[in-house]
């Protein structure tokens, strides 16, 4: 083997081994963050991130980083038990989960762009609800035959379970996908920038409404439309993780539309807004930046018309090939040596070697 080749091998190992690394890393991290908010046997969590961090590494890096979330997800769950067979078995799970989620997502044709109706629609009833499935009924049976729980808690722990990686995909995957495109905007008007900031405070406060005892979580879905019209995916993303959140804290505290119900009633509720909350901001986003993409071909198709208008009116009757045209191997290009009309006939029978 050529020592280049191996040189670029060792390369590729290496940089494998560190993005590796690093997703178990930040698997373990958010892991403890998301069990700030624990509702079953100080690990089942209505809010679990760190699915929504594996998916967005997946999709980003390919499946190459599934040894990551398996290392993530034992490390996490060895330190609250029950046994080593149950651990391995819920991290096999919580690997499963998001890997079969990016198959399903890739079958698909997803854009990591988000900037399609159909790439919406997927992330959200095939990356999250259906991929899902997956973790929350190994995870919860595992409890079941380990002896942690009985039957009777096996759908509150399931619906709490779903929930949580559900949501994780829903709120996290987004705002990650936009963070690995986003860049610094040029030339944006200070108005802009203003209005980017009076956003953020106004869901911060609108959070501190939401984490009341008053039911007042509705409150949340006027600032995703207005993130949805004005800055498209790059603000309604973060503003959708934001008004989650604060739902998941309220019905962590029991108040507000989450007080006096049982644990499964509490979930179902949560689910329904937070999933409400993400669908509007995805949809209403992704359609925007449908419309906007259209306009610029629709502008593009008008300059290139007018261009064409212009030349004919000028006595310029040569084929306009359209912007960007690639010519193909054989296709036929303009003689650059033909004359112009305007230099007299020309005879175009054949040369012949005979006078």
């Amino acid at each position: 083997m050529p020592v280049a080749r191996q040189v670029r091998l060792g390369r590729s190992g290496a940089v494998a081994v560190l993005e590796i690394c690093t997703m178990a890393a930040v698997y373990y991290g958010s892991a403890r963050l998301g069990l700030l908010q624990q509702l079953v046997r100080g690990q089942v969590t209505p809010l679990w991130p760190p699915s929504g961090i594996a998916l967005a590494g997946l999709l980003l890096r390919g499946p190459r980083l599934w040894p990551g979330i398996t290392l993530g997800a034992f490390l996490v769950n060895i330190s609250l038990g029950p046994s080593l067979p149950a651990v391995l078995a819920i991290a096999a799970g919580n690997t499963l989960a998001p890997v079969c989620s990016c198959a399903l997502l890739r079958r698909t044709g997803f854009r990591t762009e988000l900037d399609r109706l159909r790439d919406a629609l997927a992330l959200i009833f095939l990356g999250a609800f259906t991929g899902m499935l997956i973790s929350a009924t190994v995870g919860s049976g595992t409890l079941i035959l380990a002896g942690v729980l009985n039957a009777a808690g096996f759908w509150p722990t399931w619906s709490v379970w779903w929930t949580g990686d559900a949501m994780g995909v829903l709120v996290v995957t987004p705002v990650l996908l936009v963070l690995s495109s986003a860049r610094l905007p040029k030339e944006v008007l200070p108005l802009r920038w203003a209005e980017g900031v009076l956003l953020a405070a106004a869901t911060v406060g609108v959070g501190v409404v939401e984490a009341g005892d008053t039911p007042l979580l509705f409150l949340g879905f006027p600032l995703l439309i207005w993130a949805a019209f004005r800055f498209q995916l790059a603000g309604a993303a973060p503003c959708a993780l934001a008004v989650s959140t604060y739902a998941i804290i309220t019905a962590g505290r029991g108040s507000g539309p989450f007080s006096h119900h049982d644990l499964l009633t509490s979930m179902i509720t949560l689910q329904a807004f937070n999933g409400s909350a993400s669908l509007t901001a995805l949809l209403v986003a992704t359609v925007i930046s449908e419309r906007n993409e259209t306009q610029r071909e629709v502008a593009r198709a008008c300059g290139q018309l007018a261009a064409m208008v212009a030349r004919i009116a000028g006595g310029d009757h040569r084929p306009m090939l359209p912007e960007g045209y690639d010519y193909g191997e054989g296709a036929p290009r303009e003689d650059k040596s033909a004359p112009d009309e305007e230099d007299g006939p020309t005879d175009t029978r054949r040369s012949s070697p005979h006078p």
